[in-house]
């Protein structure tokens, strides 16, 4: 037996990804397909997820302006030893 997923997508979106995947040889129902089937074997989203750059917006002035500031508080000893960030993030993200 076979199910029906139905889902809502804009047109540009649409024609793109169809356009895409037929220059790759299958078509979007297939692509979907591969897709849950990706979810499954990895138990999870079979590919990376994050969040946007936030550095990426700045501009090189506003980046320079961030590096000075870290270079200050450096300075005047507002740091972190790197193997301290290291057991935190272990700590809180089971690494």
């Amino acid at each position: 037996m076979a199910s029906t997923i139905q889902v809502r997508v804009d047109d540009d979106l649409k024609a793109k990804s169809d356009a895409l995947f037929k220059d790759l040889g299958t078509d979007t129902t297939t692509a979907i397909r591969m897709f849950l089937t990706q979810a499954l074997a990895v138990n999870g989203f079979p590919f990376e997820i994050k969040r946007a750059n936030p550095y990426a917006a700045l501009t090189e002035r506003e980046l320079l302006e961030k590096l000075e500031k870290s270079r200050e508080h450096a300075a005047h000893g507002m740091y972190k030893d790197a193997a301290e960030v290291s057991r935190d993030m272990r700590a809180k993200y089971g690494f």
